[in-house]
């Protein structure tokens, strides 16, 4: 078995990783495109904890987070992941109903899926809230989970990369312009390189629309902007929770002091990866209401990513045109689904078929 895959994001990496480790000769082509979701992504594992409520969704990515040790003790180098936690809050009276809602929905997935598992659920009361994360604001609810996790994508996906190496991956730095389908299926990059193979994966992200007409298929994803702003602080932040915000905004500590708060959600951003103003003050403001004891906080980085997002917020997994399998559309929680998609998929173009796939075909559309 020959494979090429186009994108060397979180869900290019792990597909390309995922074949090599079975023995197929693989190459990744990757040209590094600014505005990579992969490299801005906060790194948020917890979906038994999310607001989303679509069972396709959290059912997928619970399967999908709970492969993350797995993955991670396979892999050479440095991949940002631990279990640091997280911590749902509600900062103001207005959000004490919504909060409650939501709490509720999180504990009937205690029976449908068998997460969160009970235990690893806490209410605290404002005092234990700001004891474990202590730029907070006065709480008038706050959820713990134990089982949170948070990870690193662009260690991730270089861990996935070098490890993949190992096992005969070969990665270039191309750019792949045209994919002409069929057995065997070729590329051609800019440089004017062709490459055949039995199976080409597109996990371009939100640029995976550009083989579109070249194939004759629809594909429906476009890109939404997110922009992230990192602090740096004097505090050991590395044993802090992540902190989600009742308004879909959230914080991540690092150790050393770091912390990543985010993100906006710019839908009809276009192809655009610049920080803006406005982008950033919305950021920041929500970020100081939920912790205004971070006011004093470095501004180190803005990192911004362009998440290809598709209609009804699911992930777009499968055949697209003969030796042609679409990987994207992971929108806003790519850390969380990728690497389990890019398996899946490594899967499906060495002959087997996972049942996981089926809800995400992109004939759905």
């Amino acid at each position: 078995m020959d494979a090429i895959v186009i994108g060397g994001g979180i869900v290019g990496a792990s597909a390309a990783y995922h074949l090599a480790r079975e023995g197929a000769e693989t190459l990744l082509l990757d040209r590094g495109d600014p505005g990579r979701a992969t490299d801005a992504g906060a790194g948020i594992l917890s979906p038994a904890t999310s607001s989303r409520t679509d069972g396709r969704w959290v059912e997928f990515a619970t399967r999908a987070v709970d492969y993350y040790p797995e993955l991670v003790a396979e892999l050479d180098g440095e991949t940002g992941y631990a279990r640091s936690g997280t911590l749902s809050v509600a900062v103001s009276a207005d959000e004490i109903d919504p909060f409650d809602e939501a709490t509720a929905e999180i504990e009937d997935r205690q029976g449908s899926l068998g997460a969160p598992a009970p235990d690893s659920i806490e209410r605290l009361d404002p005092v234990e809230a700001g004891r474990r994360f202590p730029p907070l604001a006065e709480t008038h609810r706050a959820l713990a989970y134990s089982d949170g996790a948070r990870v690193d994508g662009r260690q991730l996906a270089r861990a996935m990369r070098e490890t993949g190496r190992d096992h005969g991956l070969t990665v270039e730095a191309a750019s792949a312009e045209r994919i002409e389908s069929g057995r065997p299926v070729s590329v051609e990059t800019a440089a004017g390189e062709r490459y055949e193979a039995d199976a080409v994966i597109v996990a371009g992200g939100a640029w995976s629309g550009e083989f579109a007409d070249q194939l004759g298929v629809g594909v429906p994803v476009e890109p939404q902007r997110g922009q992230i702003v990192h602090l740096e602080t004097d505090h050991e932040t590395g044993d802090w929770p992540v902190v989600k915000g009742f308004r879909g905004h959230y914080i991540v500590p690092w150790p050393g002091g770091r912390l990543a708060v985010g993100a906006t959600r710019e839908s009809g951003s276009g192809f655009d990866p610049r920080a803006t103003a406005g982008g950033v003050n919305e950021v920041l403001e929500e970020a100081l209401r939920v912790a205004p004891g971070l006011a004093d906080a470095t501004l180190a980085e803005v990192r911004v990513g362009l998440r290809p997002t598709s209609p009804d917020g699911l992930p777009v997994l499968g055949r697209v045109a003969d030796g042609v399998v679409l990987a994207t559309g992971h929108g806003a929680t790519g850390l969380q689904l990728g690497p389990y998609s890019g398996r899946l998929i490594a899967e499906s173009v060495l002959g087997e078929t996972p049942a996981e796939l089926e809800p995400f075909t992109p004939d759905r559309f």
